[in-house]
């Protein structure tokens, strides 16, 4: 069974008609926020960038929320294969003792036992990722405003519900309960439009690397918000994913006439914020993705994992304390996932564009 499909936008889709997927073509690499359904994209991860992009010497552009955030760091550590498997690893075998009396770990439990394993993870090596030869990374996280500037009991749920009703209305008008703050490496513009949506680029440093990355795996309520980020305007920062959650941001300027996105994505859809999760009718390719090259697995293929399915935050649920079964569950989809690998190599060495399908 095929178990990947190829995605392209129209004027991807004449460039790749043309001259195949070159890697000198890519000018920046998504990744998204939806938890542990990522993992599937980890074999594709190592291969692009342990050796199908080392064929390139060209600037490329690393946009991240939640988990993308995670792997596109990790992309800009020295060894990043190794870095890769060290992250599959932790990730599958991340645990939280639940507290006695109480059916789930708090959010500050979480947090605390979250922020320390990004510290061990980058303990050393912020350096490489902030000065990365060739990479620049982008971490997008969500600011809260007004009544979410702020995590309190009863003020924040009710705000989160201002921004769903809102959101419903019209996707900018999110904005007034979240803005975009982008922390990215080097000093030039963001390599996205931002005419969408409200947005604040700040510098990433040694002094908010770690908080800014956890900062964008925040998930509200799952985990406490962040705040007091050096060089950051003051105010709670949660998950990058509130905002773009799979980053259908507007990359037209960036890729020119040439240039594309490559995605490496774990389905068609680009779903613009998590709150549209819902909303079927945002969930179509615009022309922001113009330039887009998405590489996602076979639905049909995904119900031939374990349980039939992409690895995803409900697993916690299914297993509970069993981490043994869903550390089994979990490296069996990342096993399976090498195929992802195998079937694009293929197809970059010998394109056919009968398998490259409209986004």
């Amino acid at each position: 069974m095929q178990a990947l499909r190829i995605y392209a936008g129209p004027k991807a889709r004449a460039l790749l008609a043309n001259h195949g997927l070159q890697a000198q073509m890519v000018r920046l690499i998504p990744g998204a926020a939806g938890g542990p359904k990522g993992l599937i994209l980890g074999p594709l991860d190592r291969y692009l960038f342990g050796e199908w992009l080392t064929q390139s010497a060209q600037p490329v552009h690393l946009v991240g929320a939640s988990i993308g955030a995670w792997r596109m760091a990790t992309a800009c550590l020295d060894e990043s294969v190794k870095a890769f498997e060290r992250l599959e690893h932790d990730y599958i075998n991340q645990h939280y003792e639940t507290p006695p009396g109480q059916k789930h770990p708090t959010p500050e439990q979480v947090s605390e036992v979250f922020g320390q394993n990004l510290q061990q993870f980058y303990g050393g090596r912020v350096g490489e990722v902030l000065h990365h030869p060739r990479y620049q990374l982008h971490v997008i996280t969500a600011r809260g405003r007004h009544v979410l500037q702020r995590e309190r009991k009863l003020a924040t749920p009710l705000g989160y519900l201002g921004a769903f009703l809102s959101n419903t209305v019209h996707r900018r008008a999110l904005g007034n309960w979240l803005e975009r703050v982008v922390f990215s490496t080097g000093a030039g513009a963001l390599p996205f439009g931002v005419a969408d949506f409200r947005t604040r680029r700040v510098s990433l440093s040694p002094a908010n690397f770690h908080l800014a990355v956890q900062a964008s795996c925040s998930i509200p309520f799952l985990l406490r918000s962040v705040s007091q980020i050096p060089g950051a305007p003051p105010g709670a920062y949660w998950d990058g994913g509130l905002t773009d959650y799979h980053l259908h941001l507007d990359y037209r300027k960036l890729c020119g006439e040439d240039g594309v996105v490559l995605y490496p994505h774990f389905q068609k859809s680009i779903v613009p914020g998590w709150l549209d999760k819902s909303l079927k009718w945002r969930h179509g390719a615009t022309a922001f993705l113009d330039s887009a090259v998405v590489l996602a697995p076979d639905p049909d293929w995904i119900k031939t994992l374990p349980n039939g399915k992409l690895p995803d935050r409900t697993d916690f649920t299914r297993y509970g304390p069993d981490l043994a079964a869903r550390v089994k569950a979990w490296t069996g989809a990342v096993t399976q996932a090498r195929q992802l690998v195998d079937e694009f190599a293929a197809w970059a060495h010998n394109p056919d564009m009968s398998l490259v399908e409209p986004l």
